[in-house]
């Protein structure tokens, strides 16, 4: 190898030895970086949980149960077996009422004896005791429900200031958080489990639902307790749990505190909630819907229907998208929901619609839900059997008088009432029923066949692939899209 290629060869090792270093401190870099960003487990929970452990209590509920041991045998009189059976029916006599028992967990949140747990915890209870670290029991008073978040706000009498916790936000807790669950699980007072978030802003079955799902150990007697950080701040009260036996494997839920906070200092200042009220039916905006109504993106909440109340005042209608409501967008129904319920009834709000291709924005003054709920659908009646066209993989039947009564509908309905669907046809697969009522087509309102037929036909001319219908069952309305096949 002459000097020259030696050279070369030289240089090329040396700069190869450099890529090497480099990328070595390169890896070296990112794991620093890494490491900075990835926190390390606690060395312990002890310090934690001997801070919040005093504001934590054990609840004690009892309920009079009457005691119904159904009716006898029927026995002729004078039979021969009537002394037996009088033997043997009831040996000790009548029946009288017994006191249950049932155990849970709350947490105190104030000095002067509030109290926070589970409405299922004390529903129905003659008496609470509340029971606290250093052994003192205190008997507690309801000052407040809420049904729909599970939540009770009680209130003990001390004769000296009480240990409390505070809320912390919610909405900080991140996915992979440590958490604590303090409680009183399966009668065992006192308990302390660590674990992490596994997920957040479950919805189990209720409107305001916003759960943290924790798989830190939560039973049976833990319902109303607090769900920590590692602040010591509250960022949930656990409430359920996913389980096929009943004890805890790691899937439970907490309602988030952001949830209760507002819920109690509801039934702190009213002894009740009072949620805003818009007074609208609705539902999610699908793709297939925002496409039939020229909407750029499936978002917002699709008005289905407008009773009585402030949003018919206001001049909402059937077939608006709501976007935005008090300054905030509108992602689905759901936060719909909790943004209006979130609201103060009475407040005056700023509602923006889209309607016709275009937005415009609504001034609505918000009624009360509570003083707003209670009405009831119309019960389903059965159906006769009109003469009916085949339209879209449903066969339809212009409303008659004898078609209105046998659905119990008012004498002013108009619409075109669905006597079968094709179990094979999109209609079907998005739920649509014998007994359903078109009432709209293309929003607009729909009479005859031939009404129906002509809004396809403009649907088709105006090179779109869906055709937004509003369906009406038991009183419930609703809207669907269906594909239109172009010619």
């Amino acid at each position: 190898m002459n000097s020259q290629t030696q050279t070369i060869a030289r240089r090329s090792t040396t700069s190869a030895r450099m890529v090497v270093m480099a990328g070595l401190v390169a890896v070296m870099t990112m794991a620093q970086g890494l490491a900075t960003t990835v926190k390390a487990a606690p060395d312990s929970f002890a310090d934690l949980a001997e801070q919040v452990s005093p504001a934590v209590v054990n609840i004690t509920t009892s309920t009079m149960v009457e005691v119904n041991t159904g009716p006898g045998p029927q026995v002729p009189e004078g039979s021969p077996f009537e002394d037996f059976f009088r033997q043997f029916q009831n040996p000790n006599g009548p029946q009288q009422p017994r006191r249950s028992s049932a155990l849970g967990s709350g947490f105190v949140i104030s000095e002067d004896g509030f109290v926070v747990t589970n409405n299922h915890v004390i529903e129905n209870a003659d008496e609470i005791m509340i029971e606290f670290t250093s052994g003192k029991n205190l008997a507690a008073e309801v000052i407040g429900t809420d049904p729909k978040t599970d939540i009770a706000l009680l209130k003990v009498e001390a004769e000296e200031p009480l240990p409390f916790v505070p809320f912390g936000d919610s909405d900080t807790a991140r996915v992979g958080d440590w958490v604590l669950a303090v409680g009183n699980p399966l009668g065992q007072s006192f308990s302390v489990s660590a674990g992490i978030v596994s997920a957040r802003n479950r919805e189990l079955s209720g409107s305001y639902d916003d759960y943290i799902q924790t798989d830190a150990a939560i039973n049976r007697g833990n319902s109303g307790g607090p769900l920590f950080n590692m602040t010591g701040e509250v960022v949930g009260v656990n409430t359920a749990i996913l389980s096929p036996n009943g004890g805890s494997i790691g899937i439970g839920f907490s309602m988030a505190s952001n949830v209760v906070s507002k819920v109690v200092d509801q039934l702190q200042e009213f002894g009740e909630t009072r949620r805003g009220w818009l007074g609208v039916r609705i539902q999610d905006v699908t793709p297939d819907v925002a496409e039939a109504m020229g909407l750029e993106e499936a978002k917002g909440a699709l008005v289905t229907d407008v009773p009585p109340g402030p949003a018919e005042d206001a001049g909402i209608l059937a077939g608006d998208v709501i976007t935005s409501f008090d300054g905030v967008e509108v992602e689905d129904t759901r936060s719909l929901v909790r943004q209006v319920g979130d609201t103060p009834d009475g407040k005056a709000v700023r509602v923006v619609v889209f309607r016709e291709g275009k937005s415009q924005t609504i001034l609505v003054t918000l009624g009360r839900r509570e003083t707003a709920e209670g009405s009831e659908a119309t019960a389903p009646a059965e159906m006769a059997e009109p003469s009916s066209a085949e339209v879209l993989g449903m066969s339809l039947s212009e409303l008659t008088d004898e078609v209105r009564s046998e659905l119990e509908l008012p004498p002013a309905s108009k619409g075109l009432v669905i006597t079968e669907v094709a179990e094979d046809s999109e209609a079907y697969e998005k739920g649509l029923r014998a007994g359903d009522v078109i009432t709209e087509a293309g929003q607009q309102p729909i009479e005859a066949i031939d009404d129906l037929q002509t809004r396809i036909e403009e649907t088709r001319d105006a090179g779109r692939k869906s055709l937004l219908l509003l369906i009406r069952r038991m009183g419930e309305p609703r809207f669907v899209a269906l594909t239109v096949e172009q010619d």
